[in-house]
């Protein structure tokens, strides 16, 4: 009688006790943005952005709680347009290091929308864990009449501690919608309904807390891409720089970047990827003295492929890209390798 009483007490110590069940572990960095905003006064559309702390933003939705264990990290706290990537760096080793000491099951990180989706690629490139990493942000001010960021911080919540995102890469999610990292991009520069894929549309949605997801990610924009978080963390990333094509555009900008000491510079082209003849004959030039040209478009639909007009030997074509995150794949490639050939396959991955 008294080893079943033992027996059972040792068993009651290792598990849960009866409806008990353990929460996932969520931690959430908060970067600053709009989420963490207060308006001038609540009727107004002007405000100060990133002025709440990450323990104010979690107490705004206690239900939050019935979902995960939850934990802040206020790892800065900015407008996203002064976005820079050192944080990106201190912002990927902090992951990294949450992931390795198996101190959560996944991560938040709430961040100003006009720089999410450059922030969201990064991370998705050097991120080498599996588990939930989720970015979310807000349109409105906390203190505004119908202030999205408590919905979309609780989504995401929810999605980084549903077993469906594990494995999925890194997520956006705003104003209901799950997007990935290297589709995403920001729509529309005032509406709660400002991001979207253009080309392959969300991955799915969050309703009631529980995640829906309407087609698995590409198995392509889930690959190692062999960037290690580890290694970049001393180290300053090559200097990439993006030029805007446009009818008359001159290759004066073109010229200067090259001239200040530019690794790469992606074009962001009109149509398929198209520039004027200055910029093609300084491209041509550039990849000539070892500079790495993208050829990229600002078109929000179709992206850039092989079979463009007046090709050139050494062009690298962004296939799906946007211009901002091309930039983001080039500054990392450059890390490894500057030969074209190479790093068109990692442009490659991106149909």
């Amino acid at each position: 009688m008294k080893k079943y009483i033992l027996t059972t007490f040792a068993m009651l110590c290792l598990f849960p006790v009866w409806g008990q069940e353990t929460k996932p572990r969520i931690t959430i960095i908060a970067t600053g943005g709009t989420i963490a905003g207060i308006a001038h006064t609540p009727a107004e559309n002007a405000y100060t952005p990133a002025q709440l702390t990450v323990e104010t933003l979690i107490r705004q939705i206690p239900q939050i709680t019935d979902k995960a264990s939850v934990k802040g990290i206020q790892l800065c706290n900015i407008a996203s347009q002064h976005m820079t990537p050192r944080i990106w760096v201190h912002l990927a080793s902090v992951v990294d290091s949450l992931f390795t000491g198996d101190h959560c099951d996944g991560i938040v990180v709430t961040h100003g929308t006009d720089t999410m989706e450059e922030t969201a690629f990064f991370l998705d490139l050097v991120n080498a864990h599996q588990d939930p990493v989720v970015l979310t942000g807000s349109m409105r001010p906390s203190n505004s009449p119908g202030a999205d960021g408590p919905a979309n911080l609780y989504n995401a919540v929810c999605l980084a501690a549903d077993t469906a995102a594990r494995g999925k890469g890194v997520l956006v999610v705003m104003n209901d919608y799950i997007f990935s990292a290297s589709g995403v991009t920001k729509t529309h520069t005032v509406n709660p309904q400002a991001f979207d894929s253009p080309d392959h549309g969300p991955l799915g949605v969050i309703r009631g807390g529980m995640a829906a997801f309407y087609k698995p990610l590409p198995e392509k924009q889930i690959v190692d891409h062999g960037f290690s978080i580890r290694e970049l963390a001393n180290t300053d990333l090559p200097r990439v720089d993006i030029v805007l094509s446009y009818a008359g555009a001159t290759s004066l900008l073109f010229d200067a970047l090259v001239e200040y000491g530019a690794d790469g510079i992606v074009i962001a082209g009109v149509g398929h990827g198209n520039y004027s003849y200055q910029i093609e004959n300084s491209a041509k030039q550039a990849v000539q003295n070892g500079v790495a040209v993208v050829r990229a478009t600002r078109v929000l639909q179709g992206g850039v492929s092989s079979d463009t007009e007046n090709p050139f030997s050494g062009q690298i074509v962004s296939r799906s890209l946007s211009p901002q995150k091309a930039r983001i794949l080039l500054m990392l490639a450059l890390t490894g390798s500057r030969e074209p050939a190479e790093i068109q396959r990692m442009f490659d991955q991106y149909p």
